[in-house]
């Protein structure tokens, strides 16, 4: 299963989703894109076994990704500070992967009752689905 983890900023979000992918399905081939090259970094260090940085490396990955996991912006142009295009909005939107967008309400975009649940907790539930999402493959 090809996993593709998409984050920016520092890549904190990343890192963690690649960590705990790791642990959970160690055989996914997991790719770290990220929209600068701290994110990559930070994705990197967290065991991702391939990555790229920028809009073309995410319009090209997410042609073939069977799962495409980061905060809810990587699917709303114009988010993260203005580091997603709305080439890289439309991607992840128009891929036929599988997608588990992490409710980060910030950068005005409030995701309503998100704000019940912590990171980790949406870190651990989102690396659930995907081992379950793996399982039933």
């Amino acid at each position: 299963m090809k996993i593709l983890v998409i984050d920016g900023q520092g890549g904190r979000i990343g890192r963690l989703l690649v960590e705990g992918i790791k642990k959970t399905c160690p055989d996914a081939d997991i790719i770290a894109v990220g929209t600068n090259s701290i994110a990559t970094s930070a994705m990197m260090k967290g065991g991702a076994d391939q990555a790229a940085t920028g809009e073309n490396s995410v319009i090209v990955c997410t042609r073939d990704a069977d799962v495409i996991v980061g905060p809810v912006g990587i699917a709303i142009a114009d988010s993260l500070l203005g580091e997603i295009t709305p080439a890289m909005a439309l991607a992840v939107g128009q891929s036929s992967a599988v997608k588990l967008l992490i409710p980060v309400s910030k950068c005005n975009n409030r995701i309503v009752g998100a704000d019940e649940m912590t990171l980790s907790s949406l870190i651990d539930k989102t690396v659930k689905t995907i081992s379950d999402i793996k399982q039933r493959n």
